[in-house]
């Protein structure tokens, strides 16, 4: 190592660290914050730090003085010093407060909470190569991935992303059957079910808690009848004649993704489609190192990754994987036509037949 320093690149370097430390310690004073209804309660207007404390439910002032003050440090509020104020503006309230927003964050702040808390179990893997079972991550991973993915499924899956496939559509107006594997706590699942009242819709998941979770939000959502949700690996699915098959980021995270991609086509009825939406990403690493690229791969190292080297085979794809390593995937199984319908800020969709 040289002893030359340029102090140029050491002072960016420096101020891009604190940056980056400052963004990690907001995490816990965020949860707090969205926890206590703090932003909502900014969201009604401008509000001195007593005004707030009281607006969010008699909180003591001094705390949320201190609080508020952080976050106008953060740039997540603004801070007026003649007034004493604090406000939320209509672009800090989309990512703090709407819920349906596509830029809705507050999912974010609580997967870096499951992975700071997953630290240990993770480190040990890199010792033995073994894996983190879906679920043992942290307390309630599985919870904070599907509040994190919502607000894109929210946004994404009816108004763009099954209107790309070829005729999928206007098939799911008139009536088809739908698996919906690696379904999570149900999110997507029941946003093509509400847009789609003709339409059968299964979701499959591996992990029981979820499954759980997903059946109780079919309840209230009074789509029992046309939803239903099963515990089972993509590999053991025991059903076929699907004229739909999608996969919400979970793709990448199978052990077998080779394996699940032949059931899959075993699975599809004759003319059926299977859509894969992963995380956007180029075919090689240097095109990936950018802000979205930089989410996946930390979150990739931490859980996705791990949960694919506790499962058989355990290939490990990585959040990161590109289109071209994926469409080959699809190509071995046996699709003959594959491409990339759509795409976003944060992820791609794949389509194959």
């Amino acid at each position: 190592m040289s002893d030359h320093i340029d102090e140029a690149k050491l002072h960016a370097f420096i101020g891009k660290m604190l940056g980056d430390l400052g963004g990690a310690m907001s995490v816990p004073t965020v949860r707090i914050g969205l926890r206590l209804g703090l932003f909502t309660a900014l969201a009604q207007g401008p509000a001195t730090a007593e005004q707030l404390a009281a607006r969010a439910g008699g909180l003591h002032a001094r705390y949320v003085r201190e609080w508020a003050l952080a976050q106008a440090a953060n740039g997540y509020v603004d801070y007026d010093p003649a007034a004493g104020t604090f406000s939320l503006s209509p672009e800090q309230a989309m990512v703090f407060v709407v819920p349906d927003s596509p830029v809705y964050l507050a999912g974010a702040y609580e997967l870096v909470a499951a992975m700071i808390e997953a630290e240990g179990r993770v480190e040990q893997c890199f010792h033995d190569g073994s894996g983190v079972r879906w679920g043992d991550h942290a307390g309630c991973l599985f919870c904070a991935t599907g509040a994190f993915f919502r607000p894109g499924y929210v946004n994404n899956i009816v108004q763009n992303w099954i209107p790309a496939l070829d005729g999928m559509e206007a098939k799911l107006r008139k009536g088809a059957k739908v698996a919906d594997v690696g379904c999570g706590v149900g999110f997507s699942t029941m946003l093509m079910a509400e847009a789609y009242p003709e339409s059968l819709f299964i979701g499959y998941d591996f992990h029981e808690p979820s499954i759980k979770e997903a059946r109780r939000h079919a309840e209230a959502h009074g789509l029992g009848e046309r939803v239903r949700f099963e515990v089972s690996p993509a590999k053991a699915i025991d059903e076929d004649g699907f004229d739909l098959v999608t996969m919400y980021d979970c793709l990448h995270d199978m052990g077998d993704p080779r394996g699940c991609a032949a059931h899959i086509r075993q699975m599809l009825a004759p003319h059926g489609r299977w859509m894969v939406v992963e995380p956007v990403a180029g075919d090689a690493p240097g095109q990936n190192f950018n802000p979205v690229g930089r989410l996946y791969y930390n979150a990739s190292t931490m859980i996705c990754v791990p949960t694919s080297l506790d499962q058989e085979v355990g290939e490990g794809l990585g959040a990161q994987a590109g289109e071209a390593r994926l469409s080959a995937i699809m190509r071995e199984a046996g699709f003959t036509f594959v491409r990339r319908a759509t795409e976003g800020p944060f992820n791609m969709v794949l389509e194959a037949a």
